[in-house]
């Protein structure tokens, strides 16, 4: 091999040279920027588009390394707050009451995922109730970290509910569907896709069930959105960017073929049941996800109008310390652009 003799080259050249081979090796130019991402859920049907992108590639051929983890709510929020995550999903309405208490800790929701909310009241007809009135002189059964119980002043108030007359038994999380198949309440509030579906799968004749979406009752919030902690937003724009644009490719896959988009979650979760997670997915899709607005507009944005109404009405059950910074929670420049939604 022949050796090079720097005295025989011009001094500048030489110089540069021994620069150059004093540095250290480039990083390679395909270097994927790793996302740490968590759910807000265990993984079921409704977390299919998150689970889908990683099967097809997408987040990967956007350069990306993502690693999805399950939770459930409020955690994720924790979790962007910590450092420990880069991205997540969590509710919106929970995000914005974190915000105002933590004003150090600026999370921002950037892609609306469920434009109508999952809260629901989840009733037996056979207990006579088949519309918000009806809970009144009722038995309600709810958890004090649900975020459908959460959303009750709102729903009360908006419907003309005495509130006094409904009577609130307060029961943990995991009791709460199973007192409503045993008929030790009358209603529950919840997730409508999850209980509905659990209560169907436990054996309740889904025509003594009545779904109350409180979207659907003149509660005007939207639901999950996909996040980003702070430092990870600032420092990687263009990849929080570039999970976005995956997402949205693997979601526009998962309303077009809800059964293969699935099969996703199935891989991850052995306890998990095809038919019942297709029906938790196509519920979700239909009745959260692909709504007439989002027909009209695209995917992920807001409605500054019904966004400006949403926060009013969460006036009506958290006391803000600073309600002018509420709509700040979401930050519409890091959507895909509006041809591609």
């Amino acid at each position: 091999m022949a050796i090079l003799d720097l005295t025989r080259l011009p001094r500048f050249t030489a110089l540069a040279l021994l620069a150059a081979l004093s540095l250290p090796a480039a990083a390679p130019a395909d270097a994927e920027t790793a996302i740490h991402f968590t759910l807000d859920r265990k993984i079921d049907g409704p977390a299919a588009p998150f689970l889908l992108a990683i099967d097809q590639g997408y987040f990967k051929a956007e350069g990306l390394d993502v690693t999805i983890d399950a939770a459930g709510a409020p955690e994720p929020i924790s979790r962007l707050a910590a450092g420990n995550y880069d991205m997540g999903v969590a509710d919106l309405n929970t995000l914005i009451k974190f915000r105002d208490a933590n004003p150090a800790t600026p999370i921002k929701a950037l892609f609306i995922v469920f434009d109508k909310p999952p809260y629901a009241i989840i009733a037996r007809k056979s207990r006579g109730i088949s519309t918000p009135k009806d809970l009144e002189g009722r038995r309600l059964g709810v958890a004090s970290a649900d975020g459908a119980f959460a959303q009750w002043p709102i729903f009360a108030k908006v419907n003309g509910l005495a509130a006094a007359k409904v009577k609130i038994e307060t029961v943990g999380l995991p009791v709460r569907v199973p007192m409503l198949a045993a008929g030790e309440v009358d209603a529950i509030t919840g997730c409508s896709f999850t209980s509905y579906v659990d209560l169907k799968d436990g054996g309740v004749p889904a025509d003594d069930l009545v779904v109350l979406a409180m979207a659907d009752y003149g509660v005007e919030l939207y639901g999950d959105a996909i996040m980003a902690a702070p430092k990870f937003a600032a420092e990687k724009p263009e990849a929080a960017r570039a999970f976005l644009r995956a997402y949205l490719k693997a979601l526009k896959d998962t309303v077009r073929d809800p059964a293969r988009a699935v099969a996703a979650v199935l891989r991850r979760n052995d306890a998990a049941k095809k038919d019942v997670e297709l029906e938790r997915l196509q519920l979700a899709i239909r009745n959260n996800i692909v709504t007439p607005a989002v027909k009209a507009n695209g995917y992920g944005g807001i409605d500054p109008a019904r966004f400006a109404a949403a926060i009013n009405q969460l006036a009506l059950a958290y006391p803000f310390k600073a309600k002018d910074k509420a709509a700040d929670a979401f930050d519409p420049s890091f959507l895909p652009g509006a041809e591609e939604r």
